[in-house]
């Protein structure tokens, strides 16, 4: 968010620092990344505390060696040499506020040096909640549109009960749109586009202008009926784990696309679904990448089962362990030598081996049931 949107003026930045150690809460909170453009690396970073910046720098890795392409630090900045000589680098700092990103401000200022870095982060980076809603979009719409059409065939496999997705004409007055949305929702529809609205719950619908009339498409599941025909369902019918699947789905496809160089964090993989419902969409997705993939799948789980050496590395599976203080860590399967390639070590991470399991305190008496009066 402070790399893309950025920081309105006179505003703290919504950082949360740590607070289990007295003193933390006044220090900065760090921040690293490094992203591969074009087959160039860069690492970004920076920290900052609820009132500033503290530091931000931009390396350029190449197979050569490194080059900081700047560093901001004690409200000063330092550019390479190869930029040195821009003025309007030095223009576009001296307009960025204490709480604001200089790759951020930059970008607003309409200069391109840090551009694919910032869109990196805008459009290469996708965040998937738990509760994260269906992120098809317009194209989903589509029935004759190949994704949609590769969609409704996992569906099927994935013995969801559902047909594929389809849609119906409905009255405007269906649609609660949500305040203060009305303008700009008219102004984008004279524009000829096509606008999707979500309402309470959870219905998605598509607004469109045809020969001037405006026509509202609704997103529903289709089930096979016994005569053959096919039910509507509102997706808000469905359940937990059908609603679930059907807003990873999209996610899942464009991973397994060749032309897609996205990186996507899920958080929850597992959340309503059932564990060979998991492992399938997880092993499609290895099944689909190469050498020369460069998608980038990064989920957390709850789900044990997934835990399976036959498809993922051990340095590919990390736990988090929290310590008496509270502080939690990550680390790696990798870091445990004494666990072979071909080892099950689901029993090991459940006996307590590995760690990043919770710390139950027995009650002494054991569970046993409820009481009656």
């Amino acid at each position: 968010i402070q790399v893309v949107r950025g920081t309105p003026p006179d505003t703290r930045i919504p950082v949360r620092p740590f607070l289990l150690e007295k003193g933390f809460a006044k220090k900065p909170s760090r921040f690293g990344f490094e992203v591969l453009i074009d087959e160039v690396i860069y690492a970004f970073g920076f920290a900052m505390t609820r009132e500033k910046v503290i530091e931000e720098h931009l390396v350029r890795i190449t197979s050569t060696g490194e080059r900081t392409l700047y560093h901001r630090r004690n409200g000063e900045i330092e550019f390479d040499k190869s930029l040195e000589e821009d003025p309007h680098l030095g223009f576009a700092f001296q307009g960025t506020r204490d709480n604001q990103l200089f790759l951020n401000n930059s970008v607003s200022q309409k200069l391109q040096q840090f551009r694919p870095i910032h869109d990196w982060f805008k459009d290469t980076l996708q965040m998937v909640a738990p509760d994260a809603r269906f992120g098809g979009g317009v194209l989903f719409f589509d029935e004759d549109h190949p994704l949609t059409m590769t969609m409704n065939e996992m569906l099927g496999d994935l013995d969801t009960g559902i047909s594929h997705l389809g849609s119906e004409q409905v009255p405007l007055e269906h649609i609660q749109i949500p305040e203060g949305l009305e303008g700009e929702l008219q102004e984008q529809l004279g524009h000829g586009r096509a606008v999707l609205v979500e309402d309470e719950a959870n219905n998605q619908f598509l607004m469109t202008r045809k020969d001037g009339e405006l026509v509202v498409m609704k997103r529903v599941t289709v089930h096979p009926m016994t005569d053959g025909a096919g039910a509507n369902f509102e997706v808000s019918q469905e359940s937990d784990g059908s609603r679930r699947l059907i807003d990873l789905l999209p996610a899942f496809l464009d991973l397994s696309s060749d032309k897609s160089k996205r990186v996507y964090v899920i958080d929850e993989v597992d959340r309503s679904l059932h564990t060979l419902l998991t492992r399938r969409l997880l092993e499609d997705y290895l099944a689909s990448r190469s050498e020369d993939t460069r998608t980038q799948l990064l989920l957390t789980t709850h789900d044990v089962l997934l835990m399976d050496q036959r498809w993922l590395r051990r340095d590919e599976m990390w736990v988090t362990e929290r310590d008496a203080s509270g502080v939690s860590s990550l680390f790696s399967f990798s870091d445990y030598r004494d666990v072979r390639y071909d080892k099950d070590i689901r029993k090991s991470y459940l006996q307590g081996r590995l760690g990043g399991i919770p710390r139950i305190v027995s009650s002494g008496s054991g569970y046993s049931g409820s009481k009656k009066a």
